[in-house]
């Protein structure tokens, strides 16, 4: 497997500066496999101590180092997928992926935060990684491999475990998904006049301006992982979420909330006391909002908490 960093990355040089020039790409890949920063840092950790576990002269031997901690980061995400299914049905509530904000908006990132090596486009938006979550571990490293980071499928299969051909069948597979699960393209200018209509309403405790800016068939799902009072379950229907909505404003009328970007797109974070305690993404379809997820989960909440 070769490196996608730089141009001659794959060629022999196990230095340190060139070891540590693969972090970034590590970061995004684990990242968007594992929907949350905290587990890509530790899949990155784990990926370096097995380096500097091999002796010199093995690692001399390598050919392409950026290939080889591809390799061992995307075995160990697959491993992470597997057992992440286990792990889920012990979680309280709904699980959402972890938000990431625009770098230029931080309230809480220190300076070389992992979170600052994250590359927002299309591939990390809300919507984006909710259907990947939904795929099979398998599926999942096959597509973001191959169709996001661009790996060959003979590469892919040295992840993955099984042959290029079946491979290429995941990663169709999983693309089938995404297309079923896409709305219309909406451009990010309207996307920010409907989450900034949505906030007004929200702040006016206006149930009717909110249903109007929801779509009929609309959901929302909240993330508190047991650890925050938020909904267990997915509130359905424009109806039922702006009242909800309107009810969680009404119980903490100190609420702020601020425009922000969520995953690459316009979003909401809501202060309380100058402390951020929930991130909002939203997948806009046309002129209404689709889809809401709510993070509410403190140790989801690092990078925007200072």
């Amino acid at each position: 497997m070769t490196t996608r960093s730089e141009p001659g990355d794959n060629r022999r040089d196990p230095s340190l500066s060139a070891i540590m020039s693969e972090r970034r790409r590590l970061i995004n890949l684990a990242y968007r496999l594992l929907g949350s920063l905290a587990d890509a840092e530790d899949v990155v950790q784990e990926t370096y101590t097995r380096w500097y576990a091999m002796t010199p002269r093995q690692q001399e031997a390598i050919e392409s180092p950026g290939g080889w901690l591809t390799k061992v980061a995307g075995r160990i995400c697959l491993d992470l997928l597997g057992s992440a299914r286990v792990r889920r049905e012990s979680y309280v509530g709904e699980w959402v992926p972890e938000p990431l904000p625009d770098r230029t908006e931080w309230t809480g990132a220190r300076p070389g935060d992992p979170a600052d090596r994250i590359t927002l486009d299309e591939s990390v938006t809300m919507a984006f990684l909710v259907v990947l979550e939904a795929m099979t571990p398998a599926e999942r490293v096959a597509f973001v491999l191959h169709d996001v980071f661009r790996y060959s499928f003979a590469e892919v299969a040295e992840v993955v475990g099984r042959t290029p051909a079946a491979c290429r069948q995941l990663a169709s597979s999983a693309r089938r998904r995404i297309r079923e699960s896409q709305t219309p393209v909406t451009s990010d200018a309207r996307q920010a006049d409907v989450v900034r209509d949505f906030k007004q309403a929200w702040e006016a405790k206006d149930i009717r301006a909110l249903v109007d800016l929801l779509d009929p068939d609309a959901t929302a799902i909240a993330d508190g992982g047991g650890l925050v009072t938020a909904m267990l379950e997915p509130v359905e229907g424009a109806e039922r979420i702006a009242r909800y909505l309107v009810e969680v404003a009404g119980l903490a009328p100190d609420l702020v909330f601020l425009e922000r970007t969520v995953n690459g797109q316009p979003g909401l974070a809501a202060q309380q006391d100058g402390e951020t305690v929930v991130v909002m993404a939203f997948d806009v379809a046309g002129e209404r909002i689709k889809h809401l997820w709510a993070v509410r989960n403190p140790n989801k909440l690092r990078p925007w908490t200072a």
